[in-house]
């Protein structure tokens, strides 16, 4: 089809995180603290990971799935990683010094040491691109759940501090040869959402302090507002659009597509930008309403339309 890096689209498993849960001895699952929802007001619950003792890593978490995915393409093999605040954030305040850690500082210490040992050994496989799925990122960017953080006694601004620090103690030491990809995901469940608002509120520090190459960032609906916080990306760092939709079969226009990608260029340079589908076509085994012709179909309109705008079959 022309796509130059290749993922197995997590079909080992249940969700984008299942293997993490089930490789470290200390996490479990239980309902998350949010809902998902649709614009007709319909919520729905869903599970998460949460901490109910210290973290031990049973044994490598995606090498198996590593090992496989590159006898399949001749070309580079892309694994997915749940990104880090995904094993605290769906949390209620308490659960993590009930789980045995005295502060949440200790626990991140944890979380770093099983990311960096999980980065080593994916590096030793032959790994060169590993991309963290975020999901608490895109939800500080929603002014309600702000306001509920904050009624709940949690400061907004702090939790991304601290966030920002976790990523990068976990992506510490990582090889010069890998790059690294972060998606900010307003959540992808049964077509429903997690959050809404635009980047702007995290933009800044996000791009500039978080140590990856690369954000794919969700702009498939109004819910993600304009492109300006584009602006605060520095030289050296790129962002893949995620215009076109996996939440939906309904396919876009790839005129409209283009004149979103001309939009963008406005604030960061095209050379520093890319397409891509705003997120999986399932972020969990329960899927999307959308079909296997639909997928197909998205994935060929991304590959034309990158080629017509950069003069390359994709990103």
């Amino acid at each position: 089809m022309g796509l130059h890096a290749i993922t197995d689209g997590e079909f080992p498993r249940a969700s984008y995180w299942s293997h993490f849960v089930e490789g470290i001895a200390g996490l479990a699952v239980a309902q998350a603290r949010f809902d998902f929802r649709d614009d007709a007001g319909h919520t729905i619950h869903f599970m998460a990971p949460h901490v109910i003792g210290p973290l031990i890593q049973k044994h490598s978490l995606s090498g198996t799935e590593f090992d496989f995915l590159k006898t399949t393409t001749a070309h580079t093999p892309k694994i997915t990683l749940p990104s880090p605040p995904t094993l605290q954030f769906w949390d209620r305040a308490g659960f993590v010094e009930k789980a045995g850690y005295r502060t949440t500082n200790a626990f991140f210490a944890d979380i770093a040491r099983i990311y960096r040992a999980e980065i080593a050994d994916l590096a030793q496989r032959g790994a060169t691109y590993i991309q963290l799925d975020d999901v608490p990122l895109a939800m500080l960017c929603d002014e309600s759940l702000r306001a509920h953080m904050k009624a709940s006694g949690e400061d907004p601004e702090a939790v991304l501090g601290r966030y920002i620090e976790l990523f990068n103690a976990c992506l510490r030491g990582r090889p010069r040869n890998m790059m690294v990809a972060l998606h900010v995901c307003r959540g992808n469940f049964k077509g429903h959402y997690l959050s809404e608002g635009g980047y702007g509120l995290v933009a800044h520090r996000m791009f500039n302090e978080i140590d990856v190459d690369s954000f794919f960032l969700e702009f498939d609906t109004p819910r993600a507002c304009d492109f300006a916080p584009l602006a605060d990306v520095p030289k050296g760092k790129s962002v893949v659009l995620g215009i076109v939709s996996t939440k939906t079969a309904t396919l876009e226009s790839a005129d409209a597509v283009k004149r979103r990608i001309h939009e963008a260029s406005r604030f960061l340079p095209l050379d520093q930008l890319a397409l891509s589908p705003q997120c999986g076509f399932a972020s969990a085994v329960s899927g999307n309403p959308i079909s296997y012709a639909d997928q197909t179909a998205k994935l060929r309109l991304v590959v034309e339309i990158a080629s017509d705008v950069w003069g390359t079959k994709s990103n």
